[in-house]
């Protein structure tokens, strides 16, 4: 693994532990020789990434569609801006310079940014690890509903699985380090034995968010 995407949050968000947690991320991938690739922009969680990754040393690309440049602020001191025209394009090129893929908190346009990438590997179409960085505890609401999509067999068990979780960011990059990819058929239903069936906590059951 030698470089790693981040989704997270153009702004701050409403505890100073996600802003903290960014900087200390990208200060942690800098520290360990990782190129941290991002969506470019200077402010919210997005710019304290970029900012710790910066102060570590470390090698910083940012991805930004022309149109955002002044909404969210392109970072002026990364070492390469890349500046696209499009929203899928911008998807598309951070994705092809990165190894894996890390959220962190964010809103619709992270969730977007993780739902496609974690399509992508449904459908075999890259195999890059792929964490959520749990921080105060965020993330605990999308993995509830992911686990009531898995028990109403809208998502295979098995995919719900390939998601790493951890709430310190040197364990989750560890763990994006020496992940090996396991992803079968996306297709429940294209078969019908035991195997099918999703063996799934209850969305009702202690803890759920923990995979």
């Amino acid at each position: 693994m030698k470089s790693v995407l981040v989704f997270c949050g153009a702004s701050p968000g409403r505890l100073p532990e996600y802003t903290e947690h960014a900087r200390a991320f990208g200060r942690l991938a800098a520290e360990r020789g990782l190129e941290v690739i991002y969506g470019g922009a200077s402010v919210g969680m997005m710019g304290a990434l970029a900012d710790g990754a910066l102060e570590a040393g470390g090698t910083v690309i940012g991805v930004i569609p022309r149109g955002l440049l002044e909404h969210e602020i392109a970072h002026a001191g990364v070492t390469k801006l890349e500046v696209v025209e499009t929203m899928h394009e911008r998807k598309a090129l951070m994705a092809k310079l990165s190894d894996a893929v890390a959220a962190l908190p964010g809103g619709s346009g992270t969730l977007d940014e993780l739902f496609e990438l974690f399509t992508w590997s449904q459908l075999g179409l890259h195999d890059k690890p792929i964490g959520l960085l749990d921080v105060a505890d965020y993330w605990e609401p999308l993995l509830r509903f992911l686990h009531h999509a898995v028990a109403e067999r809208f998502i295979p068990e098995h995919h719900l699985e390939s998601l790493i979780i951890e709430r310190q960011g040197a364990v989750l990059l560890d763990r994006l380090a020496k992940h090996q990819p396991k992803l079968r058929d996306k297709w429940l239903d294209r078969r019908n034995d035991d195997q099918a069936v999703p063996k799934t906590r209850s969305p009702a059951s202690p803890n759920p968010g923990r995979i």
